[in-house]
């Protein structure tokens, strides 16, 4: 089955960095347009950031700048490298193929004080 485990988040002063990891098992990982998503309590989880499998990125325009996402297609892995972080980043961040929409990991909390 499709298993996905996020990692690598933590609490960070404002301006600071976190990369996360993802690592994805049960699919053809290097097939999938991957994601990464955030949730921050009481909002709507929204799409952070996706990669195709040849490495087009796309970005939402909230962290455009400051968040790389980048893949390693022979380890199943995501990453999300986040610099210049704000408060307003704090939340759960979630990873999972784009298609693929019934798939959750447990996610990793990512706290920005200011």
């Amino acid at each position: 089955q499709v298993q996905l485990v996020e990692s690598g988040g933590g609490l960070v002063q404002s301006g600071g960095s976190l990369r996360l990891s993802c690592v994805a098992s049960g699919i053809r990982f290097s097939g999938f347009f991957m994601g990464w998503y955030r949730q921050a309590p009481g909002k709507q989880r929204e799409r952070v950031a996706t990669i195709s499998p040849g490495g087009t990125t796309n970005y939402a325009e909230s962290v455009k700048g400051r968040f790389t996402i980048s893949r390693d297609n022979a380890k199943n892995t995501v990453y999300l490298q986040m610099n210049s972080l704000k408060p307003e980043d704090t939340a759960v961040y979630y990873c999972r193929p784009t298609t693929l929409t019934d798939y959750w990991g447990q996610g990793t909390q990512v706290t920005v004080s200011s």
